[in-house]
């Protein structure tokens, strides 16, 4: 069973027991989270295979039934030599099938079986090569001697138990490998998961199909068969809302919801006040010919007024959350009968919901509209809480959404709230409107949109002195912000043309009165984060 959002914000059940009977009758990976910044990347390298997985903390072990095929163990942060270093109950689990132990993982299974862990004499990390590998051994077929692979970790199996023998080493490390003799266990002290580990994806199919014996059969399609025929079963004829923001997220979720119950889904479209210029008539036009049931409403003043003088970051998300719940619940109350309530929550938001440490004691307030439910008393629904970003948009391709929105970039929930800082005002929401359209239009313009994840303009609290014409200016400064990430986890900044951002800040400073000066955030994440609040 995967790991659901911490209920003390929202009551989030799957649909019905059907779900999980459903789950069940396909074959998946159980993979142990330990706090590795990569245990994701082992998840989306598994499905690229078109295995289904799922994560979980170490210390939360779903039931093992038949449809479970295997278990890998993440690395982390922590040292197994800690005396509170985590500590899997594998009860259950080795010896009995197939258990991949990566990194940490390797190097707990190593020691808990009575063999030692030391502290490296050089800490490992980067790039090396398996110097050795036993290619008779399952989980090395078809591996070359010299393979590329990553590092990194602290600490080394200096010392295999009895039963244990090595078949993988580079020059520094010479427990490279595992395998133990009579089970179907192994660990590896590198990372396959990430992309430096040159053939790390080829490790993980070894594993997940010829040592478990997955079929590889999760697929868009075959998501979208089997979440309508959960959608029908568990909804039934009752009625569904949805709260539509033109996204990749909530659209999927709008058109599996409509695919499964037609009329009874009815998508709600909240004008905050604080989208991009024109966004407002832009996607309600986008859906016209979707044959969703979409409701427009302008609240934009109702925002602006309630976040007049405000400028503490958390005290605008947690305005606009709340009168964002006022006006839902408002236009939800018009309609009748309505039951459920349809979210397009992603795994990436499960998953950072709970801490391997134990239940996380806060979720960012930007991410849930946690007393929706509560306050309309509603059953929670959300189709794609199993889902990465990129799955869902290769699930919106086969329901043949148009591009334009699978392409769009992601957008915060409190939109340009959060990229102006300091207090809000009509005037400046105005004036980032109409930068943000300048550098998006020139990224579509001169076809880099596509090329960049998310993209953005931030209006700063001080301004400079500038000059125009003979006049001197003191003007406002606007930062344009552009990442690449796969699921915003982690970001890097993008590499614009010096041309292009030359010819945008010139655009910007002509066309936008009250700019002078034009930066560009060269930040990536971490150690910043994508928004600036």
């Amino acid at each position: 069973m995967p790991i659901h959002i911490n209920p003390q914000f929202l009551l989030i059940f799957a649909p019905s027991n059907y779900h999980f009977k459903h789950k069940r009758m396909q074959s998946k990976i159980i993979i142990l989270d330990f706090g590795s910044q990569y245990t994701q990347l082992i998840a989306r390298r598994i499905r690229e295979l078109n295995v289904y997985c799922e994560i979980n903390p170490y210390y939360h072990i779903p039931t093992i039934d038949s449809s479970v095929k295997g278990v890998i163990l993440s690395g982390s942060p922590s040292s197994v030599r800690d005396a509170n270093a985590p500590v899997p109950n594998l009860c259950g689990i080795a010896g009995k099938m197939p258990l991949l132990g990566i990194c940490y993982g390797a190097q707990f299974l190593a020691q808990s079986r009575g063999g030692t862990v030391e502290a490296s004499a050089i800490r490992e990390y980067g790039r090396a090569s398996l110097e050795y590998i036993d290619r008779t051994n399952k989980l090395f077929l078809e591996i070359e001697k010299g393979s590329q692979v990553w590092m990194s970790h602290g600490d080394t199996i200096v010392k295999i138990p009895a039963g244990f023998k090595i078949i993988a080493g580079t020059h520094d490390v010479n427990v490279a490998g595992f395998a133990v003799e009579g089970e179907q266990t192994y660990g590896i002290q590198f990372h396959p998961e990430v992309y430096h580990s040159i053939q790390g994806t080829q490790i993980l199919r070894n594993f997940v199909v010829d040592i478990c014996g997955c079929e590889q059969n999760w697929s868009p399609a075959s998501f979208i068969e089997t979440t309508v025929a959960e959608l029908k079963h568990t909804l039934g004829a009752d009625r569904v809302v949805l709260g539509l923001s033109g996204g990749v997220d909530s659209s999927v979720a709008a058109m599996l919801l409509h695919r499964a119950i037609g009329e009874s889904l009815t998508c709600i479209f909240v004008d905050n006040g604080l989208l991009r210029k024109n966004e407002y008539a832009h996607v309600l036009e986008s859906y016209k010919h979707m044959g969703l049931n979409v409701i427009g409403v302008d609240a934009a003043s109702r925002f602006l007024s309630e976040l007049k003088g405000v400028s503490d970051p958390e005290a605008k998300r947690k305005i606009i959350g709340r009168v964002f719940i006022e006006v839902f619940d408002e236009e939800a109350h018009k309609i009748n009968n309505v039951r459920w309530l349809a979210q397009g929550t992603i795994y990436p938001d499960v998953i950072e919901s709970v801490s391997v440490k134990g239940p996380s004691a806060i979720i960012k307030s930007h991410h849930n509209v946690g007393g929706l439910p509560e306050k309309m008393n509603l059953k929670v629904v959300e189709p794609l809480k199993l889902l990465f970003k990129d799955e869902v948009r290769r699930v919106g391709r086969e329901l043949n959404i148009s591009q334009t929105i699978l392409g769009r970039h992601p957008f915060p929930g409190p939109g340009l709230a959060i990229r102006i800082l300091g207090n809000i005002t009509r005037e400046k929401v105005e004036l980032l409107q109409e930068v943000d359209s300048v550098f998006i239009e020139g990224l579509k313009t001169n076809s880099l949109y596509d090329q960049v994840w998310q993209a953005g303009a931030i209006l700063l609290p001080v301004q400079s002195v500038g000059v125009m014409g003979d006049e001197r200016t003191y003007e406002s400064v606007v930062a344009l912000r552009a990442v690449a990430s796969t699921d915003g986890m982690t970001a890097d900044w993008v590499h614009l043309p010096y041309e292009f951002l030359s010819r945008i800040s010139n655009e910007i400073i002509n066309k936008v009165k009250g700019v002078n000066r034009v930066v560009y955030d060269i930040s990536s994440k971490p150690p910043a984060t994508i928004e600036w609040e």
